[in-house]
């Protein structure tokens, strides 16, 4: 019976430290995925505030390039699908990929247009657009640092066992492809 109770008391002991690191595991796995939601939130703000940027911006660049139409439906088309766009991370990216792809040509024409680059709305929208991309590319950061620590958690050994008992899955970056996408609007008053 002694022999029974040196054996059980430790086993016990193991079983009692398990299941707090199990417990504990479980609760970082729930504050992570609370992070990433408010990180999303984050960026969700800043894309807000460039969606209302754009139609100001365009219907001042309108005003100057009346005849580069093409161009400027190009960018309300793709602000009106970044907006609707609701799915992963990962699909936003693409939308927000083709609606600052085509925000950069809408920008570009500045260039030929001296009036437009001399307008003082213009400017004070232009700048408005980089701090909104300062801000949208930290907020990235912060999000895509929450990702990598929760997918980190839910791949390693052994807390990925815990991630697939409390079904925590593996989350998706919010990234752009091509290297010019990365850089923010350049303002040249």
């Amino acid at each position: 019976m002694e022999w029974l109770c040196l054996i059980l008391v430790p086993l016990g002991f193991v079983v009692v430290i398990l299941l707090i690191w199990v417990m504990l595991t479980y609760n970082r796995f729930v504050g992570l995925r609370q992070h990433l939601l408010d990180s999303w939130s984050g960026i969700d703000v800043e894309l807000k505030r460039r969606y209302d940027l754009i139609p100001n911006l365009v219907s001042t660049v309108k005003g100057y390039a009346r005849h580069e139409s093409e161009v400027i439906e190009r960018v309300v088309a793709a602000r009106t699908t970044a907006v609707a766009s609701t799915g992963s991370p990962g699909s936003q990216a693409g939308d927000e990929q083709r609606l600052v792809s085509n925000l950069g040509r809408m920008m570009a024409l500045a260039e030929n247009y001296p009036d437009l680059k001399a307008d003082r709305q213009f400017q004070n929208l232009q700048e408005e657009l980089v701090n909104t991309e300062d801000r949208l590319a930290a907020a990235r950061r912060f999000y895509n640092g929450n990702v990598r620590t929760l997918n980190s958690l839910c791949e390693s050994f052994p807390t990925s066992l815990v991630a697939r008992l409390g079904s925590f899955d593996p989350a998706d970056f919010f990234e752009l492809d091509a290297v010019i996408q990365r850089t923010p609007p350049v303002v040249d008053p």
